[in-house]
């Protein structure tokens, strides 16, 4: 009985908790997104409500919304189409030094994407 304690112990004191500061670092800064299977890229200026995103010399501006640490939504400022009105959830899967990796999706739609935002400053 006391080897299941001890080892019950040995577990709880062995579970890593990823640091909520960690994640609050990727709230606000400079990233560059590269989409998994594909070369593309596009560079994001992130603060605490605002995105702007340059992609293939476009930009465009979204409100960002933070629904715990690991999940955001992006929903366009200024939605020309009903695609662009749709919001776009995004949720952080694994997190690196300066990166993090995430799994996208609009609000919907079996569309999903994959991908990597890096911090560049």
């Amino acid at each position: 009985m006391y080897k299941a304690y001890f080892i019950l112990f040995l577990l709880l004191i062995s579970c890593n908790e990823v640091p909520s500061s960690t994640t609050n670092n990727f709230k606000v800064g400079k990233y560059k997104t590269i989409l998994e299977d594909s070369d593309i890229t596009s560079f994001a200026v992130r603060n605490d409500s605002i995105q702007i995103e340059t992609y293939d010399n476009k930009k465009d501006t979204f409100k960002i919304q933070w629904n715990n640490q690991f999940e955001y939504v992006l929903l366009k400022k200024n939605p020309k189409s009903r695609l662009d009105s749709t919001p776009f959830h995004v949720k952080i899967t694994g997190i690196k030094k300066d990166s993090y990796s995430f799994k996208a999706f609009y609000k919907g739609s079996n569309f999903k994407q994959k991908g990597r935002a890096i911090k560049i400053n």
